[in-house]
């Protein structure tokens, strides 16, 4: 009975080993499916949203997800998420890559593995002109961010006395400060450049708003895949750091965060492999 039960367990352990092998070899199944599964952000330009007159989801992450995908000879499937769901789509196997505005930490990287960094950024807050000058004007206050995110953590630890209010994605925590429910939403400075662009586009609201110069955090942005999938990590730090090498990563960058966008950023960062 005993050497029954070790068999029976040795059985399982095999298979178990042998489902997490296929699993993490996300390069071969991608070439033999013809498809690669980009989980990605549908409502926060410029990083993903939904175009209003192709109906089609466009973004910053989107452009490095079709890069990867032509280099990898495939076709391209983008799924939405949210920054509460990316890892779990992740891990169950309902995406096969993250890019959707996702910060590289150390305890993250204990559940996926990530690649170089992408993009880079730092946490601010979008307020109210003139309402917001230093973080002693946010003590006590509510501050609103999204769920899952680094921000809520670092937000916390930056403003102990405020309280921190986390909403399924950025355009309702927005909307939150234009109601008045918070007094400031954090995030990176990039995403609230997108959504302070969107702002000034209204009438009712161009000119209200602003970015203080307040930075709590440094973000850098790395593409998740999962944890152990040593080829495909290899093979999209490869496509990155070519693109960097070409000047294709800063024409995409010009694109969306250029002097002539929406979004104007500078590019304080360069695509470097082991980084």
């Amino acid at each position: 009975m005993k050497k029954l039960g070790a068999l029976i367990l040795s059985l399982v352990l095999a298979g178990g080993l042998c489902g997490a092998a296929t699993a993490a070899d996300t390069l071969a199944e991608a070439k033999k499916k013809g498809i690669l599964v980009c989980g990605v952000k549908d409502s926060l330009p410029p990083f993903g949203y939904v175009d209003a007159k192709t109906r089609e989801i466009v973004g910053y992450d989107i452009d490095f997800c079709k890069a990867i995908t032509k280099k990898l000879g495939v076709k391209l499937e983008l799924k939405p998420v949210t920054s509460a769901s990316r890892m779990p789509q992740l891990m169950e196997g309902n995406i096969d890559i993250i890019a959707a505005t996702m910060t590289k930490n150390p305890e993250r990287a204990k559940q996926i593995d990530f690649s170089d960094t992408y993009f880079f950024t730092g946490q601010k807050f979008l307020t109210k002109k003139g309402t917001v000058k230093s973080l002693k004007d946010l003590g006590g206050k509510r501050i609103g961010t999204a769920k899952g995110s680094t921000s809520e953590q670092n937000a916390a630890k930056a403003v102990p006395s405020a309280t921190i209010l986390s909403f399924d994605d950025y355009p309702q925590a927005v909307l939150a400060l234009q109601q008045g429910k918070v007094v400031a939403v954090t995030t990176d400075e990039s995403i609230l450049a997108g959504q302070l662009g969107k702002l000034n586009k209204e009438p009712s609201t161009k000119g209200q708003y602003e970015i203080p110069d307040i930075q709590i955090s440094d973000e850098p942005y790395g593409l998740g895949i999962r944890k152990g999938d040593t080829n495909f990590v290899n093979f999209v730090n490869k496509t990155i750091g070519e693109m960097e090498k070409s000047g294709e990563a800063k024409k995409i960058f010009e694109k969306w965060f250029g002097p002539n966008s929406d979004t104007p950023l500078k590019r304080n960062f360069k695509i470097t492999a082991g980084k």
